[in-house]
């Protein structure tokens, strides 16, 4: 198993060849969510076809999961609002460590890409008057997110999956990908398997696209589904030559569902903030509403990473609730607004025994999205790496240190139509050929994948992936500091030793094979979030340093990590200003009442 972490040619060449399937397409997209949806559409739209490649069913993708709303500066309540607003919302939640170019090009583009979404079907809430409605999210000045009730991440990628097939773009599910095909200079395929077949296939594409998400998903308490958001697209790109970015910012949601009470299954599944943005107060164990403590003016709609540690802090000082939580209300609203605004909410908290209309949730923090990522060029996708692309949560850049609630939808779409576009002016080989050395690392790839299958020894990968994300959660959770983090990277190693002893069960078809494939992302990235946090000797937005508990004006630096030969390789960059116009809306400091609520 360590050769197979760490690099597919450590494995000697046999005679026996394995067999495999090609596909050649002009560009892949790895990743069926948002921003692979919106990606391949824009190709199309210029006379492009790609191919789409999703681990799951089509229209599985982890973008259904994102409930409360999507951003733009639309004005359907609150005239004032504009992108350059919205933007400098963002700058100041990300602690302007953002990537000023993201963030604008974001902002900027979404009004245009909310009013394309409507166009093709996705039934947003409407105002009396007809307009696209809006609600509050934490940190916003304005009611600035758009939803369709709390499932509008699944309302949006049906949007674009119809369009999507309106335009036959072509799609394949169940595919893994486990190696970007690269001969050092450029990009140009991937390597993986059927899922569901456990055949080997050969992509062979000049123009690859990553879209697979992020990596929170590696903590033990988190929002993501087992199965998804555990580092692949960042580890893909890594060990293709890219370089990422702020990977130590790991968001940490104020409200996930508390396992203790509703069920191991549901632990760590989002409470969506709409549930905050449409009036929910958050109480201790007490009955005190604690929020008045920590942020008196905004409340419970404060910057997500204010309201995690400040629940987090009410729980460690022993104003939680036996359970581990505290809780969320929203009853004070009328039943049927709670139900009409929060259907989803109203049902899966129905199905367990509790009425939200008359009694409060229980909640805790819980891992929830990546701000680091792949280090990109916002306008193109660029990686730096010849024929490697990259967009949405694989990507740093859009959020800095603390994502602003709405975002991480906006992002896929406003991003992604630009990286289609620009990705579609490179192709001039729509079909093309595999050559002697590109079969050779095919080659070595599938007989490294054929050996991690026949692993025999005594622990499983799904054990090892249990045991990591408790070394995460413990060591580089919402309160960090050196000790502890060294701590955790010298367990870290100590886990790695032991892939050596890997069983798999079952063939290459099930579940424990998929995890074992995981841990090769899963390890890097674990260990570029520690060294990184290590590295950071600051607190800022999303990481706290209980050692180092104020934010530092020198450290307002990017910090870039590259896998090289030696190991990780850690280095900093400085952040650019923001244009004239964003910079104005910094200044003039506007800033969400949450009393408008009351």
């Amino acid at each position: 198993m360590r050769d197979r972490l760490q690099t597919a040619d450590s494995v000697a060449d046999h005679d026996e060849t394995i067999d495999y399937e090609t596909v050649s397409v002009p560009v892949l997209v790895v990743g069926a969510g948002a921003a692979g949806a919106r990606v391949a559409i824009a190709l199309a739209e210029a006379g492009v076809e790609p191919l789409v490649i999703g681990k799951r069913d089509h229209g599985d993708a982890h973008t259904t999961w994102a409930a409360g709303g999507i951003n733009a500066s639309l004005g359907s309540l609150d005239p004032e609002d504009d992108w350059t607003i919205h933007a400098a919302d963002t700058l100041d939640e990300g602690h302007y460590i953002n990537d000023p170019e993201a963030v604008a090009l974001t902002a900027k583009h979404m009004p245009d890409r909310i009013r394309e979404l409507a166009d093709w079907g996705m039934p947003f809430d409407q105002t009396e008057d007809g307009k696209i409605n809006q609600r509050y999210f934490g940190a916003q000045s304005f009611r600035r997110t758009c939803f369709v009730g709390d499932r509008t991440g699944e309302a949006m990628l049906d949007a674009l999956v119809g369009k999507a097939q309106e335009m036959e773009i072509p799609y394949r599910d169940n595919v893994m990908v486990t190696r970007l095909l690269s001969d050092g200079e450029r990009v140009a395929g991937a390597m993986g398997f059927d899922m569901e077949t456990g055949q080997f296939v050969l992509f062979r594409s000049d123009h690859v696209v990553l879209a697979a998400g992020g990596s929170s998903a590696l903590y033990h308490r988190h929002s993501s589904r087992a199965d998804e958001n555990n580092g692949d697209g960042p580890a893909l790109a890594m060990g293709a030559g890219a370089r990422l970015m702020d990977i130590e910012f790991v968001q940490f949601h104020p409200t996930g569902m508390v396992g203790a009470r509703y069920g191991e299954k549901w632990d760590g599944r989002l409470v969506t903030e709409a549930v905050r943005g449409e009036g929910g107060r958050l109480f201790n164990a007490e009955g005190e509403r604690f929020m008045e403590r920590y942020s008196p003016d905004q409340m419970e709609l404060d910057a997500r990473d204010v309201v995690a540690r400040a629940i987090a802090q009410e729980i460690r000082e022993g104003r939680g609730t036996d359970n581990g939580g505290v809780y969320l209300d929203i009853s004070h609203r009328d039943d049927d607004y709670i139900r009409d605004r929060l259907p989803s909410m109203t049902e899966r908290f129905g199905s367990l025994g509790v009425d939200i209309t008359e009694e409060p949730m229980e909640v805790a923090p819980t891992a929830h999205y990546s701000m680091g990522g792949v280090d990109i060029d916002f306008a193109t996708g660029d990686t730096g790496v010849p024929g490697l692309y990259a967009v949405g949560e694989t990507v740093a850049g859009v959020h800095g240190a603390n994502r602003l609630g709405g975002n991480s939808l906006a992002e896929t779409v406003a991003i992604g139509k630009l990286v289609g576009e620009h990705v579609a002016e490179q192709v001039d080989d729509p079909t093309p050929t595999v050559s002697d050395g590109q079969r050779a690392l095919a080659q070595r790839e599938f007989r490294s994948l054929a050996e991690l299958g026949a692993s025999d020894g005594d622990v499983t990968a799904s054990e090892l992936l249990a045991e990591l994300g408790n070394i995460l959660w413990e060591h580089a959770g919402i309160l960090r500091a050196e000790s502890s983090l060294r701590e955790g990277l010298s367990k870290l190693d100590a886990l790695r030793d032991r892939t050596d002893d890997l069983r798999v069960e079952g063939d290459r078809t099930s579940r424990e094979f998929e995890f074992a494939v995981d841990l090769s992302f899963s390890l890097p990235i674990a260990e570029a979030t520690l060294r990184a946090a290590l590295e950071r000797a600051e607190s800022r937005g999303a990481h706290y340093r209980t050692d180092y508990p104020e934010t530092d004006d020198t450290w307002r630096r990017n910090i870039l990590l590259s896998d090289e030969t030696t190991g990780l390789e850690l280095r900093t960059r400085g952040v650019a200003d923001p244009s004239p116009a964003v910079q104005d809306a910094v200044d003039t400091g506007y800033e969400l009442d949450y009393h408008h609520l009351e």
